[in-house]
C-alpha cells in the first residue's frame, strides 16, 4: 500500500516537472496580462450581441462545412463570447473575471495562465470536430469562452479558499463555499441537459470543468497530504497546546516559540490561525513575507 502511494505522489510530480519543463522551453511566448485581451474579447462579444445578435451565427461561428468552403476565419472568431445580458451584470462579472485572473496570473505565472486558457479552448476545439464527425452537426458553443472564464474562480477558490467575498457589500461569504455552489450549479445545469436529451450542450461544460479538473491536478503539492505530513502537523499542534501556546503571542509561559512565516505588516504568524497563508512578494526588494490580506495591498519595499 506504501509503494502504491508513493507511485501515487511519484505521478503528480512527474506533472509538474512536465508544467516546469514547458515554462522553461515555451515561457518566453506567454502573453503578458493576459486578461486584457480577455476583456476586450468580452466587449467584442457583447457589442455583436447587442446589436448584430446574427453577424455571430452567420459568419463567426464554428461551422466546419463553411470552414471546409474557405471560411477559415471562423477556426479562431468561434471563441468570440456573445452576450446579450444586462450592461450593468455584464461590466460587474468582466471586472471580476479580470480581477480573479490577473490574481491567478500573479500566482501562476503568466505562462500557465495562458496554457490555462488554450488549452480549455483546444479541448473544446477537439470535442467539437469529433462531435462533428459523429454526428455531422456543428456546435453553437458561443458559451465555451465564458464558461472557461467562470472555472477560473474555481481556480481562484483552490488557492485562496479563505478569502472572504462580501454580497451586497455586507455578507461575508468565503471562496471555498462560492465554488462549492459553482460546482453545483455546473453538475446541476449537465443532469437537465441529460435529462432533456441535449447531449450536445453538455460537451462545452464537462470540457470546461475537465481543463479545470486537469491543472488543478497537476498544479497541486500532493505531498503534504502525505500521512507522514499529516502526523507531523499534528504533532506540531500537540507540543504548542502542551507549552501553553495562545493565538496572538510569541511568548508563553516563558518559553518562546519559533515561527516560519511572519507577516511583514501585522506580524501575524502561522500560529495565529490554521486558515492562515503566506507568500514572499517578488517585487520587494529583500525576503519580505506577508499574510493574504496584505499581499497585493501592501507598499513595496525598494531600497535606496
Amino acid at each position: 500500500m506504501q509503494e502504491l502511494y508513493k507511485l501515487y505522489l511519484k505521478g503528480f510530480g512527474e506533472d509538474m516537472k512536465l508544467l516546469n519543463w514547458l515554462e522553461r522551453r515555451f515561457g518566453r511566448y506567454a502573453i503578458p496580462d493576459l486578461m486584457k485581451y480577455v476583456v476586450g474579447l468580452f466587449i467584442i462579444g457583447f457589442v455583436l450581441g447587442t446589436f448584430y445578435p446574427l453577424v455571430y451565427f452567420r459568419f463567426l461561428m464554428l461551422d466546419f462545412e463553411m470552414v471546409a468552403r474557405g471560411q477559415i476565419w471562423r477556426l479562431i472568431t468561434w471563441i468570440i463570447p456573445v452576450e446579450t445580458d444586462n450592461i450593468l451584470f455584464f461590466a460587474i462579472s468582466v471586472y471580476f473575471y479580470y480581477l480573479i485572473g490577473n490574481t491567478l496570473e500573479r500566482h501562476w505565472g503568466p505562462f500557465r495562465l495562458n496554457l490555462y486558457f488554450f488549452s480549455g479552448i483546444i479541448f473544446n476545439f477537439i470535442a467539437a470536430f469529433i462531435t462533428y464527425l459523429i454526428t455531422r452537426q456543428s456546435i453553437v458553443m458561443t458559451a465555451s469562452f465564458s464558461i472557461i472564464c467562470s472555472t477560473l474562480f474555481l481556480a481562484f477558490a483552490t488557492l485562496y479558499p479563505n478569502t472572504t467575498f462580501y454580497i451586497y457589500f455586507i455578507i461575508p461569504v468565503k471562496a471555498k463555499y462560492f465554488a462549492i455552489l459553482e460546482a453545483g450549479i455546473y453538475f446541476f445545469y449537465i443532469y437537465n441537459y441529460i435529462v432533456r436529451g441535449q447531449y450536445l450542450l453538455i460537451i462545452p461544460l464537462v470540457v470546461a470543468f475537465g481543463n479545470f479538473l486537469i491543472f488543478f491536478f497537476a498544479t497541486r503539492n500532493y505531498r503534504r497530504f502525505s500521512p507522514h505530513e499529516f502526523a507531523r502537523k499534528a504533532n506540531f499542534r500537540k507540543q504548542m497546546n502542551s507549552g501553553g501556546y495562545q493565538s496572538g503571542s510569541s511568548y508563553s509561559k516563558g518559553r518562546s516559540v519559533i515561527t516560519r512565516h511572519k507577516c511583514a505588516i501585522c506580524g501575524r504568524t502561522e500560529l495565529d490561525g490554521d486558515d492562515l497563508e503566506f507568500r514572499f512578494c517578488s517585487k520587494c526588494d529583500g525576503n519580505y513575507e506577508y499574510c493574504m490580506d496584505h499581499l497585493f495591498t501592501h507598499e513595496h519595499f525598494k531600497k535606496s
